[in-house]
């Protein structure tokens, strides 16, 4: 990216912050985003010629296991916003140390996610699902925790890439861990060339040595040696107290945002359980398949919050609310293409899920639940797309405090509104359908406001680059006291 931008094309795709530039940072972590995607859409097919159980198992505890890890997973991920500040500040050797700082929290968190492990039994009998599923909620959820320590390393060290908009590296190495996991899901699951078919946990330690596997091939690439050079990878590999309570400080907040959303999810999860199997696989089966269109808006949103510090630390903070737009013209696009797919043509998303078994009574109650449920999720994809571009967009800023709070009264509302219509309301499926998509609904009107209201653009998160200009001496008694703040920042007067 040219930090002199020169408005030399006014169109909408050639502009600066315009189509082309935010599809060139986007596209390839819409592709890694799909990679994942495909990934566990896949797993949750084949766990499903397994039996019904086995991916509804799957898919309740590995909501759980994102419950566990998504408060660190924003911490590590918020790595990037620094990365992207200091790139476009130009100060390339504090990306270095800035990426590092994230995987020291990786480090810090792994010991505390590892020590849930025990606590698995006790959280998955408050479930209060089926026998048959029960164990194998259990299985999965303890062995995906092994794989927690890798995600969130690898997280921390793709920020190195993702920060200064180098997001086709994240393309191929993602891309490569999916397919990993893919061929391993395969052979472990159902026994092939020598391996024992070990079913739900083969499908869980397949994720677990790809996640691993990421994390170790980021690590080489970071630590090339014109990176180390260039960006002080090696040199920036110690902890530095200071940059690391900021990354806390900004990035604790967008963890526990991720946090409070996921659990309120997780509750909702775990609550429409209680309603029986059909209601629970069906659901499985859409939420599953809303990956589709959720995943490459999530990869658009991470877009849109590199753009935004990249360009907040240029001091442009309008072409950070171009990109921000530009991203989100995007995003709707492609939800509503995607929203238009699941109303006309839901067996097309379907089919999968029931080719490698027989029908059954069971099965074809299902299967109609689920398309209707897909009805629902076309319901709230553009308030969606349009929740995940701003939140991202403001995150980017350093905007998170406002992200938290909200966090806490949604998705502790979300919580206690599902319980309520299980346990004391009896809405059914479709009265917790309804809910999940006014929640969507009332978010995605929330941070649209927020972002209007325009006070992310004065926000930072990086300590200012001090510039001393080539001018006459200038007596001491001027010098105003506000230039250089604490931590180096540069004060207005200075800037």
């Amino acid at each position: 990216m040219d930090m002199n931008v020169q408005e030399t094309d006014s169109s909408w795709w050639g502009r600066p912050s315009g189509g082309r530039e935010v599809l060139r940072v986007s596209l390839p972590l819409v592709i890694s985003s799909l990679s994942w995607t495909v990934m566990t859409f896949v797993d949750r097919v084949f766990l499903k010629w397994e039996s019904g159980a086995a991916m509804a198992a799957a898919f309740s505890a590995s909501t759980v296991w994102f419950a566990v890890v998504c408060l660190p997973l924003g911490v590590c991920t918020y790595a990037s916003t620094f990365v992207s500040q200091y790139y476009g500040d130009r100060q390339p050797e504090r990306i270095g140390p800035a990426t590092w700082q994230g995987v020291w929290a990786a480090v810090c968190f792994s010991p505390l996610i590892l020590a849930v492990i025990p606590l698995a039994p006790a959280i998955f009998r408050l479930a209060d699902h089926g026998p048959d599923v029960l164990p194998l909620e259990i299985q999965y959820f303890q062995i995906m925790c092994f794989g927690a320590p890798g995600l969130l390393i690898a997280q921390a060290l793709s920020s190195f890439y993702s920060g200064r908009g180098k997001t086709s590296v994240m393309m191929y190495v993602d891309g490569g861990a999916a397919v990993l996991n893919l061929v391993l899901d395969y052979l472990w699951i159902f026994g092939y060339a020598g391996f024992p078919a070990m079913g739900i946990a083969g499908a869980g330690w397949a994720t677990v040595t790809a996640l691993w596997v990421k994390a170790a091939i980021y690590a080489l690439l970071v630590l090339q040696r014109q990176h180390r050079i260039n960006f002080g990878t090696l040199a920036g590999i110690r902890l530095e107290p200071r940059l690391f309570r900021r990354l806390l400080y900004f990035g604790g907040p967008s963890g526990v945002q991720l946090l409070l959303d996921v659990l309120g999810f997780t509750v909702f999860i775990l609550l429409v359980g209680r309603l029986g199997r059909v209601e629970a696989e069906a659901t499985s089966m859409a939420f599953s398949i809303s990956t589709l269109a959720f995943m490459p808006i999530w990869g658009l949103g991470l877009a849109a919050g590199i753009l935004v510090g990249q360009r907040l630390g240029e001091d442009r903070d309008d072409l950070a609310a171009r990109s921000t737009w530009t991203t989100l013209v995007l995003a709707l696009a492609y939800m509503a293409l995607m929203s238009s797919l699941y109303l006309a043509v839901p067996e097309l998303f379907l089919f999968g899920f029931f080719a490698g078994s027989e029908e059954t009574a069971h099965q074809a109650a299902v299967r109609p639940l689920a398309a209707t449920l897909l009805r629902f999720v076309a319901a709230y994809n553009l308030l969606d797309a349009a929740l995940m571009v701003f939140v991202s967009a403001i995150k980017g800023a350093g905007d998170t405090r406002f992200v938290l709070r909200v966090s806490l009264v949604m998705g502790s509302t979300l919580a206690a509104v599902s319980w309520l219509a299980v346990e004391v309301w009896q809405l059914g499926i479709y009265g917790c359908w309804a809910i999940i998509t006014a929640w969507v609904w009332t978010l995605g009107v929330v941070f649209l406001l927020r972002f209007l209201s325009g006070n992310w653009r004065q926000m930072r998160v990086i300590e200012r680059r001090a510039v001393v200009e080539v001018q006459a001496p200038v007596p001491m008694a001027a010098a105003s006291p506000g230039a250089v703040a604490a931590d180096g920042a540069v004060g207005p007067e200075a800037r």
